[in-house]
């Protein structure tokens, strides 16, 4: 029998349907009808037409609520698809998780739901009895839990049902990381909730739409899919170019955006980035055009600011709005590091400054200046960073576009650069720290002596987790001497 927990681990894709009845918006009623009777679905899902005269990207649907509603009293069949139908309509990506499904279509009171690529193209629908049918009535208490209403009491509800959602998969034995990626996931869910009621909220106070596309992006661990439990803000904005004569207007409409988003953020459980890496900075708030001369700028201008900007913002993905803008922003940004191996050389100067904590014959090195945490290891400054930062210098020099260490881990072996057991080691030891540290900061949260921190202390973890993690940081170390003579061609 299937644990309780796991399905929040489950993807909309193992569970869709594939689309009965797709058709293009100028498509004839009669036919859109004649497909669903023919195929006995109960909705037809409309796309425009691409360059080639194709279906292309999702733009509405029909459903039997229409057909039974709207169409049965007004049409004659000879109307267009595109003139009856539900748009813009709500969809589902196939890499969401399935909780995410199941919450929505019980939010809106629907009973299945589009699914599509990150481009838009439809590749099926999603079933509310089907994504029902692997969850039991506890499962769906805590979807209800993690799908609370837009507010920013709602939210905080979702901030802190993480918690508990958390410590349930690790009790039953979920890996760390497939946690974190969920935690992140709950975490850009609550990210494009904050956008959107502030869209909303500007829009009823006479400030109108958005003046141009724009991409939320997220930076950091959120871009590499993997929060802890309380994660700062690292975000920012990709604006769809515009002629400088109107750049008080437009920029002025998304600073206030970004102003609300970054204080609801702050207010539900996202505390301000201390660096100021947020989209009301405006070195972080940028359009396409501006964003690619920044990363040109980066390559040829290697002052010590230069340098730590770009490390920075070089995990990230697109969370809301034109996603795949941050894709196109993130083969830019791969295609110049590759070419700039003095950036790189720079670079790895910063990340030789992350020391593993492990020390000679093998003994953990534990923090001594710091009265609050004396005995216990900085597993994330001393484990996971060095591990992160040394990946993603060699991810670059590659050309590899993954942003999750585990993902840039495998890219790495595939390519050869990692062998066999380098690889091994290296997930193993990711999972094992990461583990250790989402344990220790579930027992931080549940103490009322001790603040959620990184700090993880020996005398806690049993002898053979202490092995396990003594080994970890030896293969972390290895690496970093590795790619310290790749780089500067030192011996270590």
């Amino acid at each position: 029998m299937q644990s309780q927990t796991k399905i929040f681990s489950r993807l909309v894709r193992d569970y869709m349907r594939p689309a009965a009845v797709k058709l293009p918006a100028d498509s004839r009623l009669a036919d859109v009808l004649a497909g669903m009777i023919e195929s006995k679905a109960s909705s037809a899902l409309i796309t425009a037409r691409d360059g080639n005269g194709k279906s292309g990207r999702l733009v509405g649907i029909i459903t039997e609520k229409d057909v039974t509603r709207r169409i049965a009293l007004r049409c004659d069949g000879g109307e267009t698809a595109e003139q009856l139908m539900t748009s813009p309509v709500r969809t589902i990506l196939a890499a969401d998780y399935l909780y995410k499904a199941i919450a929505d279509m019980r939010r809106f009171g629907w009973r299945h739901m589009p699914v599509v690529d990150e481009a838009g193209y439809p590749l099926g629908v999603i079933d509310l009895h089907d994504a029902l049918s692997v969850a039991g009535e506890e499962v769906v208490h805590r979807i209800d839990l993690l799908s609370h209403e837009g507010s920013l009491e709602g939210l905080r509800a979702i901030k802190a049902a993480q918690v508990e959602l958390a410590e349930s998969l690790l009790s039953d034995s979920v890996p760390a990381p497939e946690i974190q990626a969920l935690i992140t996931h709950v975490n850009n869910d609550i990210h494009r909730r904050v956008v959107e009621a502030n869209l909303a909220a500007m829009k009823e106070q006479g400030l109108g739409e958005p003046p141009v596309e724009f991409c939320l992006i997220i930076m950091g661990s959120g871009g590499r899919g993997e929060n802890y439990l309380y994660p700062d803000q690292d975000n920012g904005f990709i604006l769809d170019d515009y002629p400088d004569a109107d750049h008080t207007r437009i920029d002025g409409f998304f600073i206030d955006l970004a102003e609300r988003m970054n204080r609801d953020l702050d207010q539900i459980g996202f505390p301000y980035c201390r660096g100021h890496v947020m989209a009301r900075n405006p070195l972080w708030r940028k359009t396409r055009s501006q964003w690619r001369a920044q990363i040109g700028l980066w390559g040829r201008k290697r002052s010590v600011i230069a340098i730590q900007l770009s490390d920075i913002f070089f995990d990230f993905r697109g969370t809301y709005g034109v996603v795949e803008w941050a894709g196109n922003l993130r083969r830019d940004v791969t295609k110049m590091a590759k070419a700039s191996p003095a950036l790189l050389r720079e670079l790895h100067y910063e990340v030789s400054r992350k020391q593993v904590a492990v020390g000679w014959f093998g003994r953990l090195i534990t923090e001594k200046d710091d009265p609050e945490h004396k005995g216990a290891v900085n597993l994330k400054h001393s484990g996971t960073l060095p591990l992160v930062s040394n990946l993603r210098l060699l991810a670059l020099k590659h050309g590899i576009e993954a942003t999750g260490t585990k993902a840039r881990i495998d890219a790495l072996r595939d390519l050869g650069v990692l062998g066999r057991d380098e690889w091994d080691y290296l997930r193993g030891a990711f999972d094992h720290i990461t583990g250790l540290l989402l344990r220790q900061q579930l027992a931080d949260f549940r103490n009322p002596d001790r603040q959620v921190s990184n700090f993880v202390y020996p005398e806690e973890i049993s002898e053979r987790e202490r092995d396990l993690l003594i080994d970890s940081l030896k293969a972390i170390g290895a690496l970093a001497g590795r790619v310290a003579h790749e780089f500067t061609g030192d011996i270590f």
